[in-house]
């Protein structure tokens, strides 16, 4: 069992589809897998959360999945000869259709993105790579002029960051696939270019409580309302693909940072994501410059660091878990990591739940407790305690293999499924066994405990319990 706190997140693909490659994956460290539906059919999909399961259950601690929906992507349609070339100055038109464009018109199969768009608005097309700005709003089209030019190929995104673009975060491939995912039991479903507290409410009357939901933060419109997202959702990821070309590049940092601050302070799980180890992806090794990414999301407090296109297609995905690990364990190794943790911590609300996980943490730290031992049927209880961020970890003991797997994305828990407790005299007893067996502590520690009286009954965790082991 790890004794590391921050979680690893790999995406599958043709590198980690192997079995056996994705048993040394879970040996490396990866604690969550995300499943890309921006890729590969179904059947793919299928095969591997058959593979993970397995993996799972050979190894013998609970592993999440999440699917990742492939959101609304904007995309110019076709040209005549397949491209276009835009240079700087020239004055182009956007129109929405479904026509090849040509010459100077653009069209694009998007009628709510063009009716939205008035002077001023920018446009970011291939990634970024290309800039255009409206200058002037017609009756069915816009004129927009080149900021920065290149060649515009058939088909390339286009971002627009100055405009909350009236389209749903799912669309009807999204349905399909949030359906299909749901089949095959994922843990979570993460929703693309989410851009209002709205798509979160959308989402959840379609998923209810069969899956977490995990809403990436890609779209500057988000950032306006990231507080109620956070509350609506049951974890955030920092998405700084998307976010990257949306955001001027000095300003992602600062996004990154207030999207953790948030999840951090409604106790909600956060992924920092993209271009983590983006040069393992061919190389053996990362760059300083990485493995200082890597170790600034971990000293801001993120629960899981993730790995994209290194896992999925690189040439060393087992050695890119196993430098994020070491990444990780050096930063918690260091004393400043702990005492800067704290100052992001928010106050309590005046709830038992969160008097009872505040208490437990401190009874840990001031005593030295081996452990902290959650007993939780939800995984809230366990969730709370770790947002206080003990020293010593997190034990959630839960009935449900779901909750389990559900909190392997969760700071510094790990999950046991056992019987729920029948008295206090069985809940210190599977305690006791249960930190035994996961080596976290022996005869003369001693192990804080909190559940909830009478046992049985979800969100009722009302008692701590401090058990000296013999």
């Amino acid at each position: 069992m790890r004794t590391r706190d921050c979680k690893i997140v790999a995406t599958m693909g043709p590198a980690s589809d192997p079995p056996e490659r994705l048993a040394m994956l879970i040996e490396a460290g990866v604690d969550c897998f995300r499943l890309n539906f921006s890729h590969g059919g179904r059947e793919d999909h299928a095969r591997r959360m058959q593979t993970i399961r397995a993996a799972e259950e050979k190894a013998g601690a609970p592993v999440a999945v999440f699917a990742d929906l492939q959101g609304p992507k904007i995309r110019v349609g076709m040209f005549a000869d397949g491209h276009i070339t835009l240079r700087y100055n020239d004055i182009v038109t956007i129109e929405a259709s479904d026509e090849p464009g040509e010459g100077k018109l653009i069209r694009m199969p998007h009628p709510e993105l063009v009716g939205s768009l008035e002077e001023g608005d920018v446009l970011k097309l291939d990634d970024g790579k290309m800039q255009l700005t409206v200058t002037e709003r017609g009756r069915n089209q816009v004129k927009a002029r080149v900021d920065y030019g290149g060649t515009l190929k058939n088909q390339k995104g286009v971002n627009v960051p100055t405009r909350r673009i009236p389209i749903s975060a799912l669309t009807a491939k999204d349905r399909e696939d949030l359906a299909f995912a749901l089949e095959l039991g994922v843990d979570y479903i993460a929703l693309s270019f989410v851009q209002h507290p709205e798509d979160v409410r959308e989402a959840r009357e379609l998923i209810g409580a069969r899956a977490g939901i995990i809403s990436k933060i890609e779209k500057p419109s988000a950032l306006q309302q990231i507080e109620e997202i956070v509350e609506l959702s049951d974890a955030v990821m920092v998405a700084r693909g998307d976010l990257g070309v949306e955001l001027p590049p000095e300003q992602v940092p600062i996004a990154q940072r207030q999207i953790i601050r948030a999840a951090r302070a409604a106790g909600k799980p956060v992924i920092v994501a993209t271009h983590m180890l983006e040069s393992m992806v061919d190389a053996p090794t990362p760059t300083r410059a990485e493995a200082s990414d890597v170790a600034t999301a971990v000293y801001q407090g993120a629960d899981a660091v993730m790995l994209s296109a290194e896992s999925a297609v690189g040439r060393h995905p087992q050695s890119a878990v196993a430098i994020m690990d070491r990444i990780i364990r050096a930063v918690e190794a260091d004393e400043e990591y702990w005492s800067a943790l704290p100052r992001d911590m928010t106050p309590p609300q005046a709830t038992t739940a969160d008097a009872i996980a505040l208490s437990a943490r401190h009874i840990a730290d001031v005593i030295g407790c081996a452990a902290l031992v959650a007993y939780t049927a939800t995984g809230s209880s366990a969730i709370r305690v770790a947002r206080e961020r003990p020293r010593c970890g997190v034990i959630g003991l839960t009935p449900y293999v779901e909750t389990a797997r559900r909190l392997a994305l969760v700071w510094g828990v790990r999950s046991v499924v056992t019987e729920d407790a029948r008295n206090v005299e069985d809940m210190v007893a599977k305690a006791d066994a249960a930190v035994r067996a996961l080596g976290v502590a022996g005869p003369d520690d001693r192990v804080a405990i909190i559940a909830g009286i009478p046992f049985g009954r979800a969100g009722k965790t009302n008692t701590i319990r401090v058990l000296r082991l013999e």
